[in-house]
């Protein structure tokens, strides 16, 4: 029963949209209805307001980090199941994708995969983190660099410590990150996506 509490926390957690919160706190409209219609941090970057951004970017990468950790914390102490967590995992991921605070309509998840990397294993995070650095300095895309390091979380976690339920788990928010970028995936095939500080790029992270 226990567990079932904790995957739900899990999805709640993931469940408040940063992008929303922090836009109300500073007065600007909501971010689901202007740019891209994303509630993430490219698309509150639009108003110009770069705090605003960087606190929803913090906020949706810090509460992936928080639901894991509180989950292992809690599976240490009740020594719960281990596959518990990588249920938390992707329920915390979920929540950000479909929120039930704000009407189902969530971000691509792109900051909140980060941070759930990270609680899986810091390295594991840092690695994804920096693969995504590294494709965005070269290229421009946003899109491009969320879908790279979408294909390294799973094959890296695989790499560092095999094949186990949280595999499974990053292989799983891998997939529904790429399957949220399928509009990107479209105009990158046809050499329509803008490029960041182009001035048509298109909000692609969140």
């Amino acid at each position: 029963m226990i567990e079932i509490v904790v995957v739900m926390g899990g999805y709640l957690i993931g469940s408040l949209s940063f992008a929303v919160i922090v836009s109300k706190l500073f007065g600007l409209p909501d971010p689901r209805k202007y740019g891209s219609g994303n509630p993430g941090a490219t698309n509150v970057l639009r108003t110009g307001r770069y705090a605003a951004a960087a606190l929803t970017l913090a906020g949706d990468a810090g509460k992936g980090w928080l639901a894991l950790t509180l989950a292992q914390v809690l599976q240490r102490r009740y020594d719960l199941q281990p596959e518990m967590l990588s249920a938390v995992a992707l329920a915390a991921f979920l929540g950000h994708l479909w929120p039930v605070f704000f009407g189902f309509k969530g971000g691509k998840g792109v900051a909140t995969v980060g941070g759930i990397l990270m609680a899986v294993h810091p390295w594991l995070g840092l690695g994804t983190i920096g693969t995504w650095a590294v494709i965005f300095a070269f290229f421009r895309y946003s899109s491009l660099a969320a879908l790279v390091a979408a294909v390294f979380a799973p094959f890296a976690y695989l790499l560092l410590f095999g094949a186990d339920a949280m595999a499974a788990a990053v292989g799983a928010v891998s997939a529904l990150l790429m399957w949220r970028h399928r509009a990107n995936i479209e105009r990158l095939l046809a050499g329509a996506e803008g490029r960041f500080g182009s001035g048509s790029d298109r909000p692609a992270g969140g």
